[in-house]
């Protein structure tokens, strides 16, 4: 037991002397519904300050996501497949609306099936940090 102790109380020691910024991303998708691999379609909604990007896994508990696909690119920014999921890269200039969709494929509980989401991004002002938010 003492073991534990000293050691949690030496990570906790080497966590406090590290000097990072932390930059956590905000939630950029807003109720994004479920999808069952059954041929459905499902409307999705992000906001995305220019210039900033957003990653979203696509795996839900019951799933085994086979592949992932873009079939219909954004025109104001770029999406890339990362694992089971993707990463949307708002550009510099962008304003107003964006969309595009993605097709995923596996398998959920066992039964083979895709679901196409329909990703559509709208832009929000870029969020403003003070100096008394930043983490030295």
């Amino acid at each position: 037991m003492p073991r534990i102790f000293a050691s949690l109380s030496m990570a906790a020691i080497l966590l406090a002397s590290i000097n990072v910024s932390a930059n956590a991303s905000q939630a950029c998708l807003s109720g994004e519904k479920p999808y069952a691999l059954t041929d459905d379609i499902v409307d999705w909604t992000m906001s995305i300050a220019p210039g900033a990007d957003c990653i979203q896994g696509l795996r839900w508990s019951t799933m085994r996501i086979d592949l992932v696909s873009v079939v219909g690119a954004p025109k104001s920014g770029k999406v890339v497949v990362v694992g089971s999921g993707f990463r949307y890269f708002a550009d510099p200039g962008f304003h107003g609306s964006d969309s595009f969709t993605v097709v995923v494929s596996g398998k959920n509980l066992k039964t083979p099936g895709n679901s196409i989401l329909h990703i559509e991004v709208k832009a929000r002002e870029p969020m403003q940090v003070s100096s008394a938010q930043k983490i030295d």
